[in-house]
């Protein structure tokens, strides 16, 4: 779109609004992710004017995102800040041939169950491990130790003058975020967020209250490109595995969070390779000035929308601001009680728990609640990339089981044939249901077996049907027959009179039953049966 003088003022209009979203959550990332807050506002400004700049989605904005918090923290933790760069360096390159490769569009397919409960996970990681930050009290390391330690952070609270005074700060932040919505629009015009730090920060700073603050080094001594001996740690499969983590998660998040976006406005629809593209890029940069990984976030993606953005004008303002800011008012971050930003996240990770989903997947789509369920606490339990994956393996199981449903129908024929008819997928998964049918059928009477209304007959399926074949027939009765129209997988229908094995082209491989002997049965009777 061409851009004109009125676009150009509502464009400018919505950076504005979007910046003063995006401030609080990029240092407040940053602070909740173990990095310098100047950290997560680099993340931001290359997200704005670098990752904005490029084609994919027109109005979706990129940043730091609560998202990748906990699997941040972890990195840093495990790895060192030094490390972080490498693994955003690699993630970022690894999502450019991804898009290159036309991935972008494959990443829609991942189950929506798999991708709540990953954000549900994350949430009550956040949520737990906020609270002690709320209260300025170290948070034990893992999601299990934060939520199981809950009980005894009350009594540490109670029993602390300065903890208490934090809590309530950060408490406070919390209600005017839960609040805001409800608010006069007049005074909705300034973003909840940022109302509620500004806030808190008056409050502290008037009252004097002996609280931590953010700690403030510059936007370039945040800066922290990675040296030689950061790269020497790609060796470690443990970090092999935590780029995997970091390109599947923050690809499927932005990807998501553009569908979202396509939704809510008239505008030119994504293009999900670009998309990936341009998320690759902007990681590819935060990697290489050792920021924290982006993603784009709905937040301020719908913030930018509702603000009337028309073109990518507005998201890259937004960056610029940020630039302007932490360049010229790095002290201003300073001022920012540590509470008040845990509180900002524990709002933020509320908004990831799809609480009004739950009821109405679990009466419909039971499933999947229990997909979302055990993903999240896996999450919580294990850690992210293992909890997504626990997810991911669920979700194939029960499609795989879904999927491959055969019905068995048995009927008997006025001579005194028993009919057997199988219909749907024969895999290895109803198995057992496939044979208790055939066994529980008289030995002593001529079987007919009927495939012709199978789509799939695996390998697993196919010997068992033999074997069972060769077992009847054992019996010294009419030997087990086929209808030679059966066919599977779109093989052509063999005669009437075909002599060949009618299921030979599907079955390629498996064993056939012997000729029956010459016994004066018609050439049709003796067919022989394979798998």
């Amino acid at each position: 779109m061409r851009p004109t003088a009125l676009t150009l003022r509502r464009d400018f209009a919505a950076s504005l609004v979007v910046f003063l979203v995006a401030l609080p959550l990029c240092v407040g990332v940053a602070v909740a992710s173990g990095v310098p807050a100047e950290v997560g506002l680099i993340t931001g400004i290359v997200g704005g004017i670098v990752t904005g700049l490029l084609p994919g989605s027109s109005l979706q904005v990129s940043g730091p995102a609560a998202g990748l918090t906990v699997l941040v923290y972890e990195a840093v933790e495990t790895y060192g800040l030094g490390a972080l760069g490498v693994i955003v360096l690699a993630s970022g390159l690894a999502q450019l041939a991804l898009g290159a490769l036309g991935f972008g569009r494959w990443f829609r397919a991942i189950s929506i169950s798999v991708v709540e409960g990953m954000l549900a996970g994350i949430g009550l990681v956040i949520i737990a491990g906020q609270l002690y930050a709320m209260g300025d009290i170290t948070a034990p390391k893992t999601g299990l130790d934060k939520i199981t330690g809950l009980p005894g952070l009350v009594g540490d609270i109670a029993g602390s003058g300065d903890a208490l005074i934090a809590f309530a700060v950060g408490a406070g932040v919390v209600a005017i975020l839960a609040t805001w919505p409800y608010l006069p629009a007049k005074v909705r015009v300034v973003p909840g967020a940022l109302a509620a730090v500004l806030l808190a920060t008056g409050v502290t700073a008037l009252a004097d209250l002996s609280i931590a603050k953010v700690k403030v080094q510059g936007l370039l001594d945040s800066v922290n490109v990675p040296g030689g001996d950061d790269f020497d740690d790609l060796a470690q499969v443990g970090l092999i595995g935590t780029i995997v983590a970091f390109t599947l998660i923050a690809s499927a998040e932005s990807l998501f969070s553009a569908a979202a976006v396509d939704r809510l406005h008239d505008g030119p629809r994504t293009d999900y390779d670009k998309e990936l593209m341009a998320q690759g890029a902007g990681n590819t940069l935060c990697g290489v000035l050792g920021a924290l990984p982006m993603t784009a976030v709905i937040v301020r993606s719908s913030a930018n929308v509702h603000a009337g953005a028309v073109t990518k004008a507005s998201r890259v303002l937004h960056g610029v601001w940020l630039l302007l800011f932490a360049a010229l008012l790095p002290a201003v971050i300073g001022l920012i009680p540590l509470a008040a930003l845990a509180g900002v996240l524990v709002h933020a990770g509320w908004k990831l728990l799809p609480l009004g989903h739950l009821v109405p997947m679990w009466r419909k789509h039971r499933g999947e609640a229990i997909i979302l369920g055990v993903t999240a606490i896996s999450i919580v339990a294990v850690n992210m990339f293992e909890g997504v994956l626990i997810g991911l393996a669920l979700s194939i199981i029960k499609t795989a089981w879904e999927t491959s449903h055969i019905h068995t129908s048995v009927k008997e024929t006025p001579s005194g044939t028993i009919r057997v008819s199988l219909t749907g997928n024969a895999t290895f998964l109803r198995l057992p249901k496939m044979l208790d049918t055939l066994e529980g059928l008289p030995a002593d009477r001529p079987i007919e077996l009927d495939l012709s209304g199978l789509r799939h007959l695996d390998h697993a399926c196919s010997t068992a049907l033999t074997s069972w074949a060769e077992r009847h027939n054992d019996e010294g009765t009419v030997p087990v027959r086929i209808a030679a129209e059966a066919r599977v997988d779109g093989a052509a229908k063999a005669p009437a009179d075909a002599t060949a094995d009618p299921t030979a082209d599907a079955t390629a491989g498996a064993d056939a039953l012997p000729p029956a002997p010459a016994d004066g049965l018609t050439e049709k009777e003796r067919e022989r049966v394979t798998a």
